[in-house]
């Protein structure tokens, strides 16, 4: 939690196992083979120094775009998928902090001038979040379920 992680080399595959109100943020490269993926925890900081890179949505999106730059991606030629964001416990508090991930999120990339393709977010499961990186391909699946493409 809280991790990055960027690649351009073929053979790899990034992943965020057990994304529950997490967003798993993938970044993938309109051209070339470039992609990113970070497991953010909460949507803001709130003045607190952040212990990983990828914590808090505001820190993790322009953390994850600089992770690309030495792989030749841009912030204008990137995609973004969305997964998580889930409510996983039903509570009367109104904390929903996967809504307020996601928001946040979205927030951050509308900044950076990157445009959400997809995304497999809210409801109430876990997730987990694969990027091929030969293939920018993204795929997701949900908890007890198979495993399904998103791009």
């Amino acid at each position: 939690m809280g991790e990055l992680a960027a690649s351009a080399s073929a053979g790899d595959v990034l992943v965020c196992v057990g994304l529950g109100s997490c967003i798993g943020l993938a970044l993938v490269s309109r051209r070339g083979s470039a992609c990113g993926l970070a497991h953010i925890v909460l949507p803001d900081a709130a003045g607190r120094p952040a212990d990983r890179p990828a914590k808090f949505a505001e820190q993790a999106v322009p953390a994850l775009i600089a992770a690309l730059g030495p792989h030749g991606a841009r912030a204008g030629g990137l995609d973004a998928i969305l997964v998580g964001g889930a409510q996983m416990f039903t509570t009367s508090t109104g904390m929903d902090i996967g809504a307020r991930n996601e928001a946040a999120v979205r927030a951050a990339l509308g900044l950076a001038g990157i445009p959400v393709t997809a995304s497999a977010t809210a409801g109430s499961v876990g997730r987990t979040v694969r990027v091929h990186v030969a293939t920018g391909n993204v795929t997701v699946r949900d908890a007890g379920a198979k495993e399904v493409g998103l791009r």
